[in-house]
């Protein structure tokens, strides 16, 4: 018996041994035992409800996203049914829209991204050598808003139909006027949860793989998936941001009645595709990278080389990300926007296409250096590498003006887009191979899974591959030339080959689950990034003591692992340590350190997340049914009165419950954190999270420039009445500017141990903020009721695009401040009890954000009551 048997043979036995506590996460027998801190085992149907642990709330995304998978594919094989021979066949026009669109809408929204994250979730922190996330209960919200927010999009199609204007949504198509069914406007609720969900998740990730690295892992040390899903997720708290402006302005038309994107002489269809746009194309790297970071970690573990090039690897991917915000026009070269414009944004498109040039090529060099092992993990990863290939170099035909006046609103575009879409979702198909005996502490059966590759694989291009060739076909019509009949019939039968061939995965991977052969802790022979150091499934608390990289491989200070096994050296990045092969008979180092790792368990169990999921739910299907000003009548708008009525309660009930339950997250050190070692995680946090806050205002008023630009500078003063006066704006200027102040009193007063103090500063700021609130209740009070000839019916929401640029703008920021004194009552509560004397830091942690929201104001002052 070799070396290499007798340790796979101790990996099996371990296995073997412990497999009852496999099953529940390393804790407890059958998973009918509690873990640490009362959450319970994973064969109760309560834990699912309760975690916050980052490997359960992975596994939660992933099974959620395959159902929304499963949504949209259906969809998408009746709109190929219907497309077997030109004409209404099987839906009506009506519906088949509606299949469009939410075909569209689930794939991009609630599939694609939430699929990657569901791995991100569940691997980065094991990447890094982090206990969980830094926000476990922010983790399981971000779950939850995510949950209920395609469970609001699926209410939508029992409200007289969901969406049918198309997932790019398009003004004015998206307007009451053309989608009037509270369907519509549920979807647009659902998306606005969705992006909730984004936000949450981002400013977690972010302050996790910044400030949570293992000891000795620098940022350009991080393994390759982990790197992709940090780029990613920086770029969704800045592209999301924006789609949120934009789904905020919609909502106010669809349900106040303001005229942002009916102001067809102010350019409102533009503005709707520049607020869109500059949020769609970095979405298409949003839902790339992972797949790509993914493939490379699947690479480097087929091929047993490290990925060739890394560093220029690695900087290809920050250059993307960089350029991706600067390339959203080429969208938009049919519109009016001058051929300058038009020129300089396809030199930017096609430019973009160059570092990932160079990332296909270290890809394809890495696969000739090395030696292939055709497992089903790289069948899928070289798959999706082919087919991304494909779509990348039909993109650039897209790029140019002039092709692009050819192609655009053809099934080329359909091809294309779906050649990179789907191009990533086939490299994601190879991660969940690749990682499922880690998560599940299964093995999967190989031949099923080459089977699925097959029929996959080809599927996927006999339903694509002709779409180049019928490019002559409009997009989003079922009617076409006769001639084009062939190209959409093999499409047809390739959608249902596809289709099919993840039926042949999910009975693989169920049947594996309950019958499969039990996982070694490392699976594939030149895996070595440090999720597979650990048992499969990992133990609830991932490592058996603080992980380190300082001494060039894995170690773990103080505690060794189960049993006694050391296990397998890791390098931070995955390949081979050293440059050569790696050795599973290598022990690990367990050394002492002055850096012990003060935590001593977490807690992993709190159902608040879940109640303000749900809360969340009710409160915006109640929603749904108020209509440019009011709810519509009868039994139904009672019945909406009365879910937003029950979720506003259950909401703002969840959100107390989890300010005041005892919840003990992680503490530090947590190791590397350049360039935040001085900066605590929740202050890290509040800064992310106003970062995306910027880009919010940002979005809304670049529209309200934009809007007056295309209406005239100066034109804009004859849409506004005389009694709209500087003075009210002047007035809570003051007033803020002072309360921003008393923050800084309070936090004095907290640092000199003066709970009075405290108190008082506190105190005035509830007051100079409920100031601001009255000032600015009366002044729109007496803009609403103004009577003049030009404005005989007052100036409100929809009288103009001036009012409503300055009400739905100045709203958003008095919406803030109305969050800022919920906060500061609360605070003012626990304050007069004594609290934040010990502590001042949730005083300094509010204090940046009042403080942010005074500077917005010093920017809307002048704008809307100045110039």
């Amino acid at each position: 018996m070799t070396e290499r048997d007798e340790v796979d043979d101790r990996a099996d036995e371990a296995t073997t041994t412990d497999e009852t506590t496999a099953t529940d996460g390393g804790h407890g027998a059958a998973g009918e035992l509690e873990d640490h801190h009362g959450l319970p085992g994973t064969n109760t149907l309560t834990r699912w409800f309760v975690t916050t642990n980052h490997k359960d709330v992975g596994i939660l995304y992933t099974v959620t996203a395959l159902f929304f998978l499963v949504f949209g594919g259906v969809l998408a094989m009746l709109m190929r049914a219907q497309l077997w021979i030109p004409g209404d066949q099987i839906l009506s026009a009506a519906a088949y829209n509606q299949a469009v669109s939410a075909h569209g809408l689930l794939m991009v929204f609630w599939f694609l991204s939430p699929f990657a994250f569901g791995f991100a979730n569940y691997v980065v922190p094991l990447q890094l050598g982090a206990k969980d996330l830094a926000f476990p209960r922010l983790n399981a919200l971000s779950y939850w808003l995510y949950l209920f927010s395609g469970g609001l999009f699926f209410v939508s199609f029992f409200q007289g139909g969901t969406f049918t204007g198309g997932w790019t949504m398009y003004a004015p198509l998206n307007l009451p006027m053309y989608t009037p069914e509270p369907g519509a406007t549920t979807t647009v609720l659902a998306m606005i949860m969705f992006v909730a969900s984004v936000t949450v998740s981002s400013v977690n990730f972010l302050t996790t793989m910044h400030r949570m690295r293992a000891e000795g892992m620098r940022m350009r040390d991080m393994p390759l998936f982990s790197a992709s899903i940090l780029l990613t997720v920086w770029m969704m708290l800045f592209a999301f941001a924006a789609l949120l402006a934009a789904m905020m302005i919609l909502t106010s038309d669809r349900l106040l009645g303001t005229t942002y994107f009916a102001a067809t002489s102010a350019g409102g269809s533009l503005l709707w595709a520049h607020l869109f746009w500059f949020f769609g194309h970095p979405e298409v790297y949003i839902v790339f990278f992972p797949a790509l970071g993914a493939m490379a970690e699947i690479f480097q573990t087929f091929t047993g080389r490290r990925i060739v090039g890394r560093k220029w690897f690695i900087a290809s991917m920050l250059l993307v990300a960089l350029q991706s915000f600067v390339v959203w026009m080429h969208h938009m070269f049919l519109t009016a926007i001058n051929l300058q414009i038009k020129t300089l944004f396809m030199a930017t498109t096609i430019g973009i296409s160059l570092p990932f040039d160079l990332m296909v090529f270290a890809l394809i060099y890495t696969t000739i250096k090395g030696r292939i092992r055709f497992k089903t993990p790289f069948l899928f990863a070289f798959g999706g590498l082919l087919v991304f290939i494909i779509g990348g170099i039909t993109g650039v035909f897209l790029g140019a003006v002039v092709l692009d006046y050819e192609f655009r609103g053809t099934y080329w575009v359909v091809a294309h887009f779906h050649y990179v879409m789907v191009g990533g979702v086939t490299a994601l198909v190879g991660a969940l191979y690749y990682w499922y005996p880690k998560m599940s502490g299964r093995m999967y059966d190989e031949f099923l899974g080459k089977v699925h590759f097959a029929v996959y694989f080809i599927g996927f291009n006999l339903l694509y591959f002709p779409m180049f060739m019928a490019w002559e076909t409009p997009r989003r019509v079922f009617e076409y030339p006769m001639a084009l009949i062939g190209y959409h019939q093999s499409a047809t039968i390739g959608a249902f080959l596809l289709g099919g061939s993840f039926i042949i995965m999910f009975w693989n991977l169920t049947k594996s689950l309950w019958a499969g052969d039990p996982a070694p802790d490392n699976p594939w022979e030149y895996a070595t990034t440090a999720e597979w150091v650990v048992s499969s499934p990992p133990p609830l608390e991932n490592f058996p003591g603080r992980p380190s990289y300082a001494s060039g491989s894995l170690s773990f200070v103080d505690e060794l692992r189960p049993g006694g096994d050391s296990g397998t050296p890791s390098v931070a990045d995955g390949g081979v340590a050293d440059g050569g092969v790696a050795d599973a008979t290598m022990p690990v180092a367990h050394d002492a350190g002055e850096h012990a790792e003060e935590d001593h368990g977490a807690d992993h169990a709190s159902v608040w997340p879940f109640v303000i999921g749900l809360g969340g739910f009710f409160a915006l299907l109640g929603l749904s049914g108020f209509q440019e000003g009011s709810f519509v009548g009868g039994m139904a708008g009672a019945m909406y009165v009365g879910l937003l009525a029950v979720g506003t309660v259950v909401l703002g009930y969840g959100l107390v419950g989890l300010t005041r339950e005892p919840f003990e997250g992680l503490t530090g050190p947590f190791g590397s954190s350049w360039p935040f070692e001085n900066i605590e995680n929740t202050k890290l946090g509040m800064w992310i999270f106003l970062g995306s806050d910027v880009v919010l205002f940002g979005a809304f008023i670049g529209s309200y420039v934009f809007i007056r630009v295309a209406e005239g500078w100066r034109n804009w003063h004859h849409l506004i009445p005389e009694a709209h006066v500087p003075l009210p704006g002047l007035i809570n200027t003051y007033l803020l500017l002072t309360s921003s102040f008393t923050v800084v009193l309070a936090l004095v007063a907290a640092e000199k141990n003066k709970r009075w103090g405290v108190v008082g500063g506190l105190g005035a700021t509830f007051l100079l903020g409920v100031g601001f609130l009255i000032n600015k209740a009366q002044e729109w009070l007496h803009l609403f009721h103004v009577s003049t000839e030009a404005f005989p019916h007052g100036w409100t929401l929809s009288t103009n695009v001036a009012s409503s640029t300055f009400y739905l703008t100045t709203g958003l920021h008095g919406a803030h401040v109305a969050v800022g004194l919920l906060i500061t009552l609360y605070m003012l509560v626990r304050a007069v009890k004594g609290a934040y004397l010990d502590d001042e830091r949730p005083v300094e942690y509010f204090g940046l954000y009042w403080h942010f929201v005074d500077i917005v104001w010093l920017f809307l002052f002048p704008l809307f009551y100045i110039l």
